[in-house]
């Protein structure tokens, strides 16, 4: 079993003093993901292996999308979870885990959290966005984006970041906003569709007549 510094950790998150054994993250995650991600940044952060766990996550995320067996034993119920955390020991040291990755996985297997495996590695990849000064802003747009319009969203979008920042910008295509754009840049979010603005008049009409 993983009795390690990770899962304590995990386990007790809310008491005073596991916390002031953690490395704060440069931005807060919450929900059970959160815990998991910053007990796992606070252990690479110490052993200096964030790079690796970093790698080592995307490694994971890309099987669970490739591999369907995987990612069946990933969120099956029914596996007992000291099967699943053997399991994923022996995964880790056949694909090279980081000990860090390692531990975190069979945790999330002993603790029945193993379904939640996906949640955890984009709460990491938020936090590890944060730590490289990234801030992440989706654009949602009903047509497609070309490369001019994107350099131009861009050196908008930039002008809302601190100077050590950088922006790491998502476009999705939503054809049901009709035009316009909806705008998420860290916390903020502006909703400038089409649909938007319909809905707003609409609703307007509605009340007065």
């Amino acid at each position: 079993m993983a009795s390690n510094k990770l899962g304590l950790i995990v386990r007790n998150f809310s008491s005073s003093s596991s916390l002031s054994q953690m490395v704060k993250p440069p931005i807060q995650v919450f929900g059970i993901e959160g815990r998991y991600a910053t007990a796992l940044y606070s252990a690479a952060t110490k052993q200096k292996t964030l790079p690796h766990v970093e790698k080592d996550l995307l490694k994971l995320q890309e099987s669970l999308k490739s591999e369907a067996k995987f990612k069946e034993f990933v969120v099956n119920p029914v596996i007992k979870r000291s099967i699943k955390a053997d399991i994923m020991k022996t995964i880790s040291t056949d694909i090279s885990l980081a000990p860090q990755t390692s531990i975190l996985v069979q945790v999330l297997a002993e603790n029945g959290h193993l379904k939640n495996l996906t949640g955890v590695i984009n709460a990491f990849k938020t936090i590890m966005a944060a730590h490289r000064g990234e801030v992440t802003c989706e654009v949602v747009t009903a047509k497609d984006l070309d490369a001019s319009q994107k350099s131009k969203l861009e050196g908008v979008l930039k002008s809302f970041l601190k100077s050590n920042e950088t922006i790491h910008l998502n476009t999705k295509v939503d054809p049901s906003i009709m035009g316009g754009m909806i705008v998420s840049i860290g916390d903020r979010y502006v909703d400038m569709s089409v649909a938007s603005k319909i809905k707003k008049y609409s609703d307007l009409i509605s009340t007065t007549v």
